[in-house]
C-alpha cells in the first residue's frame, strides 16, 4: 500500500530532544520515528514501524530457514513457573509484578525460558518427538532502573528469543552453532559492524554465552579483543588467568609499621619509599587495597563483602556485579561503617574481614605467596 507523503502521519523535529544522549536517540526523535511516552517507553510511529517490521521479517526468514518455529507466548504471566526456578526472587526489583482482582501474583515476561519449557512439555511426552526448535518474537518488559539511551534500554521492548529442545549434548552444540549461524546472517544482511565475544549469563543460566555486540562509540558494553589469537570477551567475562603460587617458605615475616596519614595509596607509596621498607622503589603495585561493599540479596538480608586489588588497579563494576549476581552492589554508608568498627577506613586489611567471616574476593593476580603492602585494620598502621 502506498501512502502519499502529503498524508504521511509524520512530524519532524528541528531541535533534539532535552531527555536526549546518544545520537540514534536523537535520529529517531527527531525523524519521526518514535515518540518517548514514560521514561523507557516508546511509541512506534509509521515509519519507525516499517522499520521495525522489516527488520523482524529478516529475523523471521533466516530462523525460518534453520528450521525453527515461530509461536507467540503471552506477556502476562503468572508467577508459579517462576517461583519455581527461583527466578520472582533472584530478577529482584527487575520485575515488574502485579496482581489480579482476585490477588493473584502475576508479572510482565522479562524472558521467557519457564513458558517455552512448560509448553513443549505440555505437547511432547516422548524423546521420540525430540529435536524441536521454538522461537518468538514479543514485546519484554524489565522495570530498568536507569532507562536510557532512547529504545536501547528501555523497559518495554521487542525481543526475538529462541529456544532448542535436544536429545544430547551434540545436538544442543548443534542447535548452539545453527543459531550463531544464524545471527550472523542477520546481522550482514542489516549491515552491521559486530563482534562476536565471550558474555555471562546472568540471570537466564546456562553452561555457555556469547553476545553480539555492534561496535559504536556510545553504548553501556565495553569489551576486549585481541587481534592475534581472537579471543574476544565482555569485560565482566573476561577470564584473567591467575599465576602459579609462589613458595611460603624463605619469606620476610609480616611487620606490622606506624604509617601515619596514609589513607591513600599515593600517600602509603610515599612512605614506603621513604622508609625504605623494600629493597627497591615501592609502586602502587606494591599495595594491596581493599574495597568495601555491601550486597542486597533478592530476600532482602544483606552482606558487607571485601574485594582486594593490587593499588594500581580499580574495582570492574560490571565485572563485580556479574560475579555476585543476583544480589545488588552498593556503597557502604557511614552507619555501616559504624556499625562495623573494625573496618577502619584507609587501613582496612584482609587478617580484619578474616576475623570477622567478611567474605573476601580477590583479584587473580592474588595468589598463595605473593606478598603486598596493606591494611593493619588499625588507624595508622599498616602490614608489609
Amino acid at each position: 500500500m502506498i501512502t502519499r507523503l502529503s498524508r504521511l502521519f509524520l512530524r519532524t523535529l528541528r531541535d533534539d530532544p532535552a531527555d536526549a544522549e546518544v545520537p540514534s536517540h536523537k535520529l529517531l526523535v527527531r525523524a519521526g520515528y518514535v515518540r518517548r511516552v514514560a521514561p523507557g517507553v516508546y511509541s512506534w510511529l509509521p515509519l519507525g514501524l516499517r522499520t521495525l517490521r522489516k527488520i523482524e521479517d529478516v529475523v523471521r526468514q533466516e530462523m525460518d530457514a534453520t528450521g525453527a518455529q515461530e509461536i507467540s507466548l503471552p506477556a502476562l504471566l503468572p508467577r508459579e513457573p517462576y517461583e519455581t526456578t527461583n527466578r520472582w526472587t533472584e530478577y529482584g526489583p527487575g520485575l515488574f509484578r502485579l496482581k489480579d482482582r482476585k490477588g493473584g501474583d502475576y508479572l510482565l515476561g522479562p524472558t521467557h525460558e519457564e513458558l517455552f519449557a512448560l509448553t513443549v512439555k505440555g505437547e511432547y511426552n516422548s524423546y521420540k518427538d525430540l529435536p524441536v526448535t521454538l522461537y518468538q518474537i514479543q514485546t519484554k518488559y524489565r522495570d530498568e532502573e536507569r532507562p536510557r539511551a532512547g529504545i536501547l534500554r528501555g523497559r518495554e521492548f521487542v525481543m526475538k528469543d529462541s529456544y532448542s529442545f535436544d536429545i544430547d549434548d551434540d545436538g544442543l552444540t548443534n542447535s548452539y552453532a545453527t543459531h550463531r549461524k544464524a545471527y550472523q546472517a542477520i546481522f550482514d544482511r542489516l549491515d552491521v559492524e559486530y563482534v562476536i565475544v565471550a558474555a555471562t549469563s546472568g540471570a537466564m543460566g546456562g553452561s555457555a554465552s556469547e553476545e553480539f555486540l555492534a561496535a559504536s562509540p556510545v553504548g553501556e558494553d565495553t569489551y576486549v579483543r585481541c587481534v592475534e589469537s581472537g579471543y574476544a570477551a565482555n569485560v565482566e567475562a573476561v577470564v584473567t588467568p591467575a599465576p602459579a603460587p609462589l613458595p611460603i617458605e624463605g619469606q620476610a615475616a609480616a611487620v606490622e609499621y606506624d604509617t601515619p596519614n596514609t589513607p591513600t595509596i599515593a600517600t602509603l607509596v610515599d612512605w614506603a619509599n621513604e622508609a625504605k621498607v623494600l629493597d627497591r622503589t615501592v609502586t602502587a603495585a606494591d599495595t594491596l587495597k581493599n574495597v568495601m561493599v555491601k550486597l542486597r540479596h533478592p530476600d532482602g538480608k544483606t552482606e558487607i563483602l571485601g574485594i582486594g586489588v593490587p593499588g594500581d588497579r580499580e574495582v570492574d563494576d560490571k565485572r563485580l556485579g556479574a560475579a555476585v549476581e543476583p544480589a545488588e552492589v552498593e556503597l557502604l554508608t557511614e552507619a555501616d561503617f559504624a556499625a562495623n568498627p573494625f573496618l577502619v577506613k584507609g587501613y582496612i586489611g584482609p587478617k580484619g574481614l578474616a576475623a570477622n567471616g567478611v567474605r573476601y574476593l580477590v583479584d587473580p593476580r592474588v595468589v598463595d605467596g605473593t606478598a603486598w603492602i596493606t591494611g593493619a585494620d588499625v588507624a595508622g598502621k599498616h602490614v608489609v
